[in-house]
C-alpha cells in the first residue's frame, strides 16, 4: 500500500475532480463577487474573504467547458496556491475521502477535453469510480499568479 492521500471531491457536470485537502483552505457558499477588469473571462472578480481579497476563477471556464448557472450547491473552494490564495468555483463539492497514492495514474494527454498539465493524475477508487486529481500549479499558471497578486493591490 502507497501513502493515504487526503482528497476533497468536487463536481464540474457530471465529472468528479480532486484536490489535496491540505492545498484547501475552505470552502465556501457562492457570494457576490467585485469585477475585476483587465482579468481573464475565467476570472470572475474577488471577494472579501474574512478581511482578505481572495481572487476568484470558474473552473468551468478555465477548462473551456460551457459556464453553467450557480445553483444552491455551487462552491467556492478557496485554495493556497504558492503563498496566494485563490477562490475556485465548483459545482458542488462532496466529501473528502482518502486515496491510495498506489491506485493514482498519471493523466492521459487529454481527459474530458482538459489538457494533460493540468492534471496530476487520474485516482482509481473502489471499482468503478475514477477521480481527476488536479495539479493546482498548473490550473494557474504563474503569469496569472502574478495578474491575481496585482489585483489584491
Amino acid at each position: 500500500m502507497g501513502e493515504e492521500l487526503k482528497v476533497i471531491v468536487f463536481t464540474l457536470g457530471k465529472e468528479e475532480y480532486g484536490v489535496e485537502v491540505e492545498k484547501v483552505r475552505t470552502i465556501e457558499r457562492m457570494q457576490p463577487m467585485t469585477r475585476v477588469p483587465k482579468t481573464p473571462e475565467f476570472v470572475k472578480g474577488v471577494i472579501n474573504l474574512r478581511g482578505v481579497v481572495t481572487p476568484v476563477i470558474d473552473l468551468r471556464g478555465r477548462f473551456g467547458f460551457p459556464e453553467s448557472e450557480y445553483t444552491d450547491n455551487s462552491r467556492i473552494i478557496i485554495v493556497a496556491v504558492g503563498d496566494i490564495e485563490v477562490g475556485l468555483i465548483v459545482d458542488s463539492a462532496n466529501d473528502v475521502i482518502d486515496v491510495d497514492s498506489d491506485h493514482i495514474d498519471d493523466p492521459p494527454e487529454i481527459v474530458g477535453g482538459i489538457k494533460a498539465k493540468y492534471l496530476r493524475g487520474i485516482a482509481k477508487v473502489g471499482e468503478s469510480r475514477l477521480l481527476v486529481l488536479l495539479n493546482l500549479q498548473e490550473v494557474l499558471s504563474k503569469s496569472e499568479i502574478i495578474q491575481l497578486e496585482n489585483v489584491e493591490e
